[in-house]
């Protein structure tokens, strides 16, 4: 079993929240605009860091992170990417491979709205953790933490900072 915590749009501000909150994860996933490397730096220093680089995000992130990060976690085969849109409204940059090869986990950030979708029509459950972080228009500050248990996506919490 993996316990992830999924983090995203941070903008820049990170709230300690955070690690009380991801404390008990094996594994931190983030889904682009971290804001700066430095709040990347910390998140990697106190967990394993996946993550990719979102549209606010500079060159010292992207020469880190990817735009998109494909790989399995407990037979799980997952997507993540900053700007992906939702299922029925899938990004362009993604919509033809995520038709032809669906992903089983698909998590992607940009919108800063929480989103748990599952898509029926490529049997792929759709995450989107909202924004952590201060900037934006969301009224709420949100965090996703699951686990992953073989091939089995369990045990899914919302968290409101």
């Amino acid at each position: 079993m993996v316990r992830i915590g999924l983090i995203s749009d941070t903008h820049s501000y990170l709230d300690d929240a955070v690690f009380k909150h991801f404390d008990k994860c094996d594994e931190i996933w983030h889904a682009g605009d971290f804001g700066n490397i430095e709040l990347a730096d910390k998140l990697a220093a106190f967990k394993p860091l996946k993550g990719v680089y979102g549209n606010i995000d500079g060159k010292d992130i992207r020469q880190i992170y990817p735009e998109h990060l494909r790989f399995n976690c407990e037979a799980v085969d997952v997507w993540m990417t900053h700007i992906g849109g939702y299922p029925g409204r899938y990004s362009p940059a993604v919509k033809s491979e995520i038709y032809t090869k669906p992903p089983n986990l698909f998590i992607s950030g940009h919108s800063h709205i929480l989103k748990v979708i599952y898509d029926k029509k490529i049997n792929c459950l759709h995450l989107n953790p909202g924004a952590a972080g201060k900037q934006g228009w969301q009224k709420v500050r949100t965090l996703i933490r699951f686990s992953i248990t073989e091939e089995k996506i369990h045990t899914l919490e919302v968290i409101e900072l």
